[in-house]
């Protein structure tokens, strides 16, 4: 198979794991990958070894590979951790984004402004990406950008539940308007303190967060914390 088309694989994989088509916990069958992409099973296994290692699959004996899910407390952690990677990305950002950054910002949340008036969950959250790595990349830190995108990834299908906390897409909103007020105005200790809170796994209470989770998410996360 040529090495495009395994990157291919792997990539869109990917996605449907950040996506939320492919659930945590949901088994990932080789045959039916093989024949969806019109492969061998040997692509689909190096794609899902390398998805493994980045912690998106799990090899699991006699079960194959599954979607990564994460144990609650291990979700927390991952959150707390997240806010401030995030918060970093956003503090070196005040200090070095570009005015053309500045300007990819504003449009990014002018755009997202449509999704939010249209309740448009998935819209949102294409938005809410670009809105982020943007901020990511004008911290010109590629080192923490790597690993900030990283986790990102994983916690994915967490944060996208979120979105659907009643009010979340207008505070969301909101929370990015004051974020980017703070950036033009290159106020690296606000920004940051403001970045922080928006990624809060909690959103006010860590009840409300897990208020939040699928039921069959939170089952899948539960289990493993048994486990």
């Amino acid at each position: 198979m040529p090495r495009g088309r395994n990157t291919e694989l792997k990539t869109q994989l990917e996605h449907d794991i950040n996506s939320g088509r492919l659930r945590p916990g949901e088994r990932l069958d080789e045959l039916s990958l093989a024949a969806r992409f019109d492969v061998s099973r040997t692509p689909v296994r190096e794609a899902l070894l390398q998805l493994a290692s980045l912690g998106l699959v799990e090899m699991r004996p006699r079960r194959g590979a599954v979607v990564a899910s994460i144990g609650l407390k291990d979700l927390l952690d991952m959150f707390e951790v997240m806010a401030e990677l995030e918060g970093m990305c956003a503090r070196l950002a005040a200090r070095r984004i570009s005015d053309q950054e500045c300007l990819v910002l504003r449009d990014v949340h002018e755009q997202s402004r449509r999704t939010v008036d249209e309740g448009d969950f998935d819209g949102y959250y294409a938005c809410n990406v670009l809105f982020h790595e943007t901020l990511y990349m004008a911290s010109r830190n590629a080192f923490l950008a790597e690993q900030t995108m990283a986790l990102r990834n994983r916690l994915a299908p967490y944060r996208r539940s979120q979105l659907h906390q009643h009010d979340r897409l207008q505070r969301s909103f909101s929370e990015h308007g004051d974020i980017l007020t703070a950036i033009v105005n290159r106020d690296a200790d606000h920004v940051d303190a403001l970045m922080k809170q928006h990624l809060s796994a909690q959103g006010g209470s860590v009840q409300d967060f897990i208020a939040t989770l699928p039921v069959d998410l939170l089952n899948q996360t539960a289990s493993r914390s048994v486990n």
